[in-house]
């Protein structure tokens, strides 16, 4: 969802610097605007630069934090996988309001055996620019939200840039929603 909701830091808060992906520390009781609050993770306009919140700091900003993940334990191989892509779904560019998966930066994933009836994720991924400073932050993401799901005990992230990204990559509603189909 886009806003331009007010918010006041209730705390001094971790945020992630956009586009350039530095870690800085907003102080309690700064004032902002909420821009983004998709996925699980919320974007603040915040003294002229834009910040990403994390999910678990959502009380610092007034927000409710993301519910946890419900899972079957006795989930089968398919049911995790289309799990994972769900999960992936719920990781956002901070600036743009479209998720990993429509955006196309996902190229390749795949679940492995692993000898405890667990299960190793293999990603391979991209970002819209080869320079983006929140590389680390969406594998991070992408590491977190696969972590909680039951049985997946490994994530392995490689970020590629071949081939390079390009709108065409975008599904058919992503497209759409930017006004490029």
């Amino acid at each position: 969802m886009r806003t331009s909701e007010p918010v006041r830091f209730q705390r001094d808060c971790e945020a992630t610097l956009i586009p350039a992906g530095t870690q800085v520390i907003v102080p309690e009781g700064t004032e902002g605007s909420l821009t983004q609050a998709l996925g699980q993770s919320f974007t603040v306009y915040v003294g002229g630069n834009l910040v990403r919140i994390d999910g678990k700091d959502a009380d610092a900003i007034g927000q409710t934090p993301p519910q946890p993940l419900a899972v079957s334990p006795t989930a089968t191989r398919e049911e995790l996988e289309a799990l994972v892509w769900k999960q992936l779904a719920t990781c956002f560019d901070p600036e743009i309001p479209i998720n990993i998966v429509d955006l196309g930066l996902i190229y390749d994933c795949s679940l492995e055996d692993s000898d405890d009836s667990s299960y190793r994720v293999k990603i391979r991924m991209t970002l819209t620019a080869p320079g983006c400073g929140m590389g680390d932050m969406l594998t991070r993401d992408v590491r977190e939200r696969l972590l909680e799901i039951p049985r997946i005990r490994e994530i392995d992230v490689e970020l590629v840039f071949d081939p390079p990204w390009s709108w065409s990559m975008m599904s058919d509603a992503a497209r759409l929603q930017t006004g490029m189909l």
